[in-house]
């Protein structure tokens, strides 16, 4: 593992807004940045890999013409970034494959929410939805018009779950290092509640109770950060996309305690990377 910030960029508007908002990141923490562009060779009968003959399919001229688009790409943002190390690399394989495995070596992976082989309207590519499945770092996908948005909050998804605490440690952090407040969102099914014998006020005050005891260590760390709580009944992942109407990057663990243990993505983590209004960062521990 590396502090490296890893960028799957292809060339297209949503891999070079990914780029933008890494830069931003790396702007202020320091940490270098790495082009990733996957070169994926592909014949008829499906994947071949960089052992085919030479003179076969596919053609180097396109190979080189992808290496010189990275190569570029990398120096005109370290040209931009004058304080930062920009490096672009191109690697031979399914670009989700390769970008998990190199996912193992960084310590954030940033994606554009479509690439190259996405269609104006649709919701989040494939490859993003994957990668954010299984990577071995927290990863961003960068959704929006634009990378960053000075001064909004930056919203967690926190119900308790090991992941969910994971993930209130990195958006807290984050919090600090933009300077901008934190607000934390937790729902509660009413219908769960109601089995166990507990009244709506009472279910809501247990879970404010609960929420509290989780957020003091985090108060206590980063006494800076101005937070906000949202606690109620409710659909979480509604509650995280209209909450992130008015942030500049929403958090959320990988998978939640209703997640089944052996589900890589869970189905709030999901349905927020498809629909939110700014970057969602997924986050699971090593």
């Amino acid at each position: 593992m590396s502090d490296e910030i890893l960028v799957g960029y292809d060339g297209s508007p949503d891999a070079s807004t990914a780029l933008a908002w890494a830069l931003d990141e790396a702007g202020r923490t320091g940490q270098p940045v790495r082009l990733a562009y996957v070169f994926e060779w592909l014949t008829v009968a499906g994947w071949v890999g960089p052992s085919v003959t030479p003179g076969a399919w596919p053609d180097e001229t396109a190979r080189r013409q992808v290496e010189e688009l990275v190569h570029k790409a990398a120096s005109d943002a370290a040209a931009a970034h004058p304080g930062l190390t920009v490096h672009g690399e191109v690697f031979d394989g399914p670009p989700a494959l390769v970008l998990q495995e190199r996912s193992a070596e960084a310590a954030l992976l940033v994606l554009g929410s479509r690439g190259h082989g996405g269609f104006t309207g649709l919701l989040t590519g494939s490859t993003a939805v994957s990668v954010s499945a299984h990577a071995h770092c927290p990863v961003v996908v960068v959704r929006g018009d634009a990378p960053t948005a000075t001064g909004k909050r930056i919203v967690v998804g926190v119900d308790g779950s090991e992941l969910s605490l994971v993930a209130l440690g990195f958006a807290v952090e984050r919090a600090e290092q933009r300077g901008v407040p934190l607000h934390v969102v937790r729902t509660w099914a009413a219908a769960q509640w109601r089995t166990q014998g507990f009244d709506p006020d009472e279910a809501d005050a247990t879970e404010r109770t609960t929420l509290a005891e989780e957020l003091a260590r985090w108060r206590e760390s980063f006494p800076n950060v101005p937070v906000t709580t949202q606690v109620g009944p409710g659909n979480p992942a509604s509650a995280l996309v209209e909450a992130s109407r008015e942030a500049q990057l929403v958090v959320v663990g990988s998978r939640g305690r209703g997640g089944l243990r052996g589900t890589l993505l869970g189905s709030v983590s999901q349905q927020v990377l498809q629909h939110a209004h700014c970057p969602v960062a997924v986050v699971r521990e090593r």
